[in-house]
């Protein structure tokens, strides 16, 4: 417990102005999941509670001594929230020393899952997607749609974004912010349609307990890659199958929990392998190519540990605190 009654809040406000670059987060990510490797990270399966209301209660926690943090992500997914004025996701991730336990920061969930979620798929992309990709297709184009052209942006020489959502709000917004970086947006009718020549696909529809599967990975095309972060619930999930290679977020996670993502046997590894260099990656410019995951806390404390790096709120050793 500590001693000093005010813990720092890091607002998403912020957050944003800390100068923290998609670089930033995949060379973060990279080194927590090789620490981790080396016995000097650690990290824990989410944990999901699915009331019959249709809320997705969900935590998460990871921790490194390396710099000294623990960090734990508790967030709310509640469909009634917009109607309160609420964002539909919502939360919190507390961050600790990771020896005395002490209280070094709070920050806003928010920003944190849509930097995070952002950074996973570009470390993915890094492995999996062609380096020359320039067409992106969003199914979804709320906050983790914005989040994703900006880290994609950053990596590849996008021209054109092509869109499916359900908010014309949302589908404006992305356009805006695709004619701001010069690239060209087509709005689409149906998961065919917008799947057809993209060589980038970002999946980010909400959760709900009802959604039906609109999209098949047969109608990817050769060459593409795709960043699946909704649990693949808008997925065929038989249509995997036909993929070259689908590469999950962590293999010891996706053990633990009932739900599994994807068939069992369509799973050819996970992020750590391709990070570490036990998995390839891609070998042909024509495979088809898939990331599907649930959030790894590794991705969390790896936005916490910059966050608190940039904000001077990084602990020393056992004595501090």
């Amino acid at each position: 417990m500590t001693d000093d009654p005010t813990i720092p809040f890091l607002s998403a406000e912020r957050l944003a102005g800390l100068g923290i670059t998609t670089r930033d987060v995949v060379e973060a990510i990279e080194r927590l999941i090789r620490q981790r490797d080396d016995g000097h990270a650690w990290s824990a399966p989410k944990a999901v509670m699915l009331p019959a209301d249709g809320r997705y209660l969900m935590a998460a926690l990871a921790a490194t001594d390396d710099p000294p943090l623990l960090a734990t992500k508790t967030v709310v997914l509640n469909p009634q929230n917009p109607a309160r004025g609420r964002p539909q996701v919502d939360g919190l991730v507390t961050v600790l020393h990771s020896d005395t336990g002490r209280a070094v920061a709070l920050l806003d969930a928010t920003w944190v899952t849509a930097v995070r979620t952002a950074g996973l798929s570009a470390t993915a992309a890094r492995y999996l997607a062609r380096p020359d990709a320039a067409t992106v297709a969003f199914i979804g184009c709320g906050v983790q749609a914005r989040s994703h052209l900006e880290a994609l942006s950053d990596l590849f020489p996008l021209t054109e974004i092509r869109m499916l959502g359900r908010g014309q709000a949302n589908i404006d917004a992305l356009g805006q912010e695709a004619a701001r970086r010069s690239l060209a947006a087509v709005v689409c009718g149906s998961g065919e349609e917008v799947l057809a020549g993209a060589e980038l696909v970002v999946s980010s529809v909400t959760y709900a307990a009802d959604l039906v599967p609109f999209l098949d990975a047969g109608w990817l095309g050769p060459g593409s890659f795709a960043a699946i972060t909704d649990l693949a619930a808008p997925w065929v999930r038989s249509s995997f199958a036909g993929l070259d290679r689908v590469v999950i977020d962590d293999l010891e996670q996706e053990a633990a929990l009932p739900n599994k993502l994807v068939p069992h046997d369509a799973v050819t590894g996970d992020l750590a392998g391709l990070v570490l260099g036990t998995l390839p990656g891609r070998t042909r410019s024509d495979e088809r190519n898939a990331f599907v995951f649930r959030g790894h806390a590794m991705g969390d404390l790896a936005i916490a540990v910059l966050a608190c790096e940039r904000a001077g709120l990084v602990p020393g050793g056992a004595t501090d605190g």
